[in-house]
């Protein structure tokens, strides 16, 4: 009878140590559960700070919009490609020897050819172009109205009225290479593009593009190559000097790390890799701790 008695003693204390080892399992697997999730929460609040574009933006007032309020007018650089056009209203035929236009290609068809097409300008390393009649003229720096107006007052010793004087870029455009879906040179016929246009003809960033560092790569009037980094995140960018683009303008999207350390075996294989090699460290540490 004793004997019996042991026995049931020593099945109930393996039953109850049995017991309490599957509630201290349960209570790690449920420590584990609340851990990871906290780190997933955490992860996912911090790489939402870095998404929106124009963060805080509803902050400004009249007064900050204010001071946004200038009109962009594009200057004319060397090596640009003008189109310029006179005419006269009374007398049209006055302004024909400054509007020299190209022999158009013969189509393919017999005797069907193309309407001519006008005479483009390169502007040379010292901002000069070579006018009919007028001979060499300095429009480098100047901005479309400020070079017609130029031309304007030239041209009044040549005419019997006041002329009407049209100069346009005809190789205005932009670069947009890195972390951007459709990366290429765009051309932009309104002569006028904010950071954002650029982004949004390139198909916007990536999800491994950093909004936070944009770089645009500049070649100013003299020849000089200029760096700035903008934030795509920063609601002040409007106001930055750099938040229209000049002809010939490169923009640049910088990869983040996770695109960085993922070149060799594939983005998607090293995040994997390092989340899982991460979350296995945690679990054996909790796990030791709480033995």
């Amino acid at each position: 009878m004793p004997d019996i008695i042991i026995i049931f003693a020593s099945e109930y204390e393996n039953t109850e140590k049995t017991r309490k080892t599957r509630i201290i399992t349960m209570n790690q697997r449920n420590y584990i559960f609340l851990l990871l999730l906290a780190i997933v929460c955490f992860s996912s609040c911090s790489s939402y700070k870095n998404v929106p574009y124009l963060k805080e933006s509803e902050k400004f007032t009249t007064e900050d919009y204010a001071k946004s309020a200038v009109l962009y007018d594009a200057r004319i650089m060397p090596k640009d490609l003008l189109t310029i056009t006179v005419s006269t209203i009374t007398n049209p035929e006055d302004a024909y020897p400054f509007n020299l236009t190209v022999p158009s290609p013969i189509s393919a068809a017999k005797n069907i050819t193309t309407q001519p097409a006008m005479q483009t300008y390169l502007v040379d390393n010292d901002g000069k172009v070579n006018f009919p009649v007028l001979g060499l003229m300095k429009l480098g720096g100047l901005t479309k109205t400020e070079a017609e107006n130029l031309l304007k007052s030239k041209l009044k010793e040549y005419l019997k009225e006041d002329p009407i004087v049209t100069v346009r870029l005809t190789n205005y455009k932009v670069s947009v290479i890195g972390e951007v879906n459709r990366p290429n040179t765009y051309t932009v016929e309104n002569e006028k593009i904010n950071i954002f246009e650029a982004l949004a003809l390139a198909g916007d960033l990536t999800v491994y593009g950093k909004r936070d560092n944009v770089k645009i790569i500049r070649e100013m009037e003299d020849g000089q190559k200029k760096v700035v980094v903008l934030s795509l995140n920063d609601k002040n960018i409007i106001f930055s000097p750099y938040f229209y683009l000049q002809q010939n303008d490169v923009v640049y999207v910088q990869p983040n790390k996770a695109k960085a350390q993922g070149s060799d075996i594939g983005s998607m294989t090293s995040i994997l890799i390092s989340t899982t090699s991460i979350l296995v460290s945690l679990a054996g540490l909790i796990v030791t701790i709480l033995k």
